[in-house]
């Protein structure tokens, strides 16, 4: 199939012939926006429970976990042969480097795990812990994928991000320079977002030197700070919730400008309606809203960067 945009599964089966699949993995990591090293309380929309799989827990070892994901994939993936050990859960570069060796290694040992996905925050890395990363990445697939959220500071404190924008492009051209596949997160519709304000983010994403977006609408969790805002209808609160209509659209019109070369995971988050506090769209999984996202594209007849190489001449 021809893509209209850069797309992930594409780029994986291109290297290795088959597509991979990706095993979550809980490590038991914490995060220093939580356990009062920067701040408490974490991100106000964080919820890590409602996008980990119901076989990721810390107490359980990485075999073990591994393991069970290919189990819990089995149905759904079988055309994939081979994985990706993706360590999501909290900030994954956030503890000693003795520890992330042994932790990156136990995972790569494993029968078919070709490589490594590492969530983490830019305030959770360092030199050392880089220059480790980007040896692995001689040998193995690996991407490291920063949490920047949002480009601009103000929405970042509005969230308790407690890091800037320039703290994360510091350790993303950091970690470039080093030769490290470097992803991104950016979230959509957070406190005092508009149209007009993301789109405009779109410009310092094509400057950074990444290989791969996820992009995210805002979801409201249970649990979450957020929810307590939201439910009490926090006059400073104003979020911007789409319609799934209004954002596949607003998705084109961001893709149009990003720049080509850009692998794009994932348009839209997903997560179980269960720990949904404002209910979001019935669309199905976030593989159908790429088929939708496709669609788009070509009834609009564009593609990703179309106005990037207009106006980057």
């Amino acid at each position: 199939m021809k893509y209209n945009y850069n797309n992930y599964s594409q780029n994986l089966i291109r290297k290795f012939g088959n597509r991979l699949q990706k095993l979550t993995i809980n490590a038991g990591f914490s995060c220093p926006n939580r356990d009062g090293t920067i701040g408490v309380g974490g991100c106000t929309f964080c919820s890590n429970d409602a996008f980990n799989p119901s076989y990721c827990m810390p107490e359980k070892s990485i075999k073990q976990q591994i393991e069970e994901g290919k189990i819990f994939h089995q149905n759904r993936y079988k055309r994939a042969p081979k994985f990706l050990a993706y360590f999501q859960a909290f900030s994954n570069t956030y503890a000693p480097l003795e520890t992330l060796k042994i932790l990156y290694e136990e995972a790569l040992s494993e029968p078919d795990v070709v490589g490594l996905a590492i969530g983490t925050r830019c305030d959770c890395l360092d030199d050392e812990k880089l220059k480790y990363i980007a040896e692995l990445s001689k040998k193995y697939y690996v991407v490291l994928e920063i949490g920047v959220q949002s480009c601009y500071n103000d929405t970042l404190k509005l969230i308790n991000r407690g890091h800037t924008f320039e703290d994360a492009e510091f350790w993303i051209k950091k970690a470039a320079d080093l030769g490290i596949k470097v992803g991104i997160h950016i979230v959509f519709g957070l406190p005092d977002d508009t149209c007009e304000k993301m789109l405009a983010q779109v410009h310092k994403i094509n400057e950074l030197p990444i290989y791969s977006v996820k992009f995210h609408q805002l979801q409201i969790m249970k649990n979450t700070k957020m929810e307590q805002q939201f439910l009490e209808k926090d006059p400073n609160f104003n979020p911007l919730f789409f319609e799934l209509d209004e954002y596949l659209d607003f998705a084109v019109d961001f893709v149009e400008q990003l720049r080509p070369d850009i692998i794009i995971e994932r348009i839209a988050g997903e997560a179980p309606p269960r720990y949904q506090a404002k209910p979001v769209w019935k669309a199905g999984r976030n593989d159908q809203i790429m088929v939708l996202f496709q669609k788009r594209l070509e009834e609009r007849g564009t593609f990703q960067g179309r106005i990037f190489e207009r106006t980057s001449v």
